[in-house]
């Protein structure tokens, strides 16, 4: 007898609970009832399937944009941190490498410690992400070497990857917990070893970020990779890369780091070529997703009109992209290239991305 479906609707990048965020953010709280109660009807996963973007966590997170979070959800979420914590510890003792969806923003712990960074007050389960984040910075020995502690033998669709790799997107590599540490630390956040951790991801960034992942080879050579013309997307490519080196420059007080993210940002979004690679409006690796980068990279920089003519010109490329959207959801839909296009962000909805 075959177990019957998950429910999706409790999906945060494709279902009625991410597409309840726009009604949210434009105060319309009648129509995104009707959203959260699609979304709820199957059940809420609680299991090791729970994440920012599913079940319990994604439910709070949703309703907290909203202001309405209750504690029966927050207890929810909070059981689904606690047991990923106990399962990352337990396989650390083992001295096993990680799977991506143990610690990247999509499935795993650096999704969950957004969540806990976006409630707004310090909890001691956030202070644990944290200091578990600081603990994948240490290398770790593995197959007769040492081996970066976030190398990872599966890749995001749990396939296996030969040798292992060292992946750096955002979504499911290692600049998603280089931003959330680097976040928490702007929100005066720390554990012991998290700026030490900080510099120890930005610097394989600036040796590898090129790339969207790096396997056992290339780690091995002699010299580094050079970078490959890649979709400069947020969930992996250089604008999402670069926005994680800002706010680790930020955390840091590393002026010229931050400079030199920037200035990546301003020559990738100047860039004919790398632009033709985007082929979507999306939020997850298309125009919205550039879009909104760029204003979080803007506000946080002291020149911010060098990049006034890129937010108009990725505006345009969005507005005219949006509609050709197939689907409404929030990481690949109209949803959230709606949001970006809006420009407003009372919800703090560009959390989920970790960019703000």
């Amino acid at each position: 007898m075959t177990a019957p479906p998950l429910p999706r609707t409790q999906d945060l990048a494709q279902a009625d609970l991410g597409m309840a965020l726009l009604p949210i953010e434009h105060g319309d709280l009648a129509a995104a009832r009707s959203h959260l109660t699609r979304a709820v009807q199957g059940g809420v996963s609680t299991g090791s399937n729970a994440s920012l973007f599913h079940g319990a966590p994604a439910l709070e997170f949703v309703l907290s944009r909203a202001g309405h979070t209750s504690r029966e959800v927050r207890e929810a979420a909070d059981r689904v941190v606690a047991a990923r914590l106990t399962a990352a510890h337990r396989r650390q003792e083992q001295g096993v490498l990680p799977r991506l969806a143990e610690f990247d923003l999509i499935q795993g712990l650096t999704g969950l410690g957004a969540l806990l960074l976006a409630r707004g007050t310090a909890s001691p389960l956030l202070k644990e992400v944290l200091a578990y984040l600081v603990s994948l910075s240490r290398p770790v020995h593995a197959d007769g070497r040492d081996l970066p502690g976030w190398w990872s033998t599966t890749g995001p669709a749990e396939e296996e990857m030969d040798g292992g790799h060292g992946n750096n997107g955002v979504a499911h590599g290692i600049a998603g917990p280089l931003a959330m540490l680097a976040l928490a630390a702007q929100h005066d956040i720390t554990v012991p070893g998290q700026l030490d951790a900080i510099a120890t991801y930005a610097r394989w960034l600036d040796t590898y970020g090129g790339c969207y992942w790096i396997t056992r080879d290339q780690v091995s050579a002699l010299d580094p990779p050079a970078s490959v013309p890649a979709r400069p997307s947020w969930c992996y490519g250089q604008i999402g890369v670069a926005r994680a080196q800002q706010l680790a420059a930020i955390a840091l007080g590393d002026a010229a780091r931050q400079r030199a993210a920037e200035n990546t940002i301003a020559r990738t979004l100047s860039d004919p070529g790398l632009l033709d690679r985007i082929t979507d409006a999306s939020l997850c690796h298309g125009w919205a997703g550039l879009l909104t980068v760029t204003r979080a990279v803007a506000a946080d920089t002291s020149a911010a009109s060098r990049f006034t003519s890129l937010i108009d010109d990725l505006t345009r490329r969005l507005t005219t992209d949006l509609e050709r959207l197939p689907t409404p959801g929030f990481m690949e839909g109209r949803t959230g290239a709606q949001l970006a296009l809006d420009g407003t962000n009372t919800t703090n909805w560009t959390r989920a991305l970790l960019i703000t």
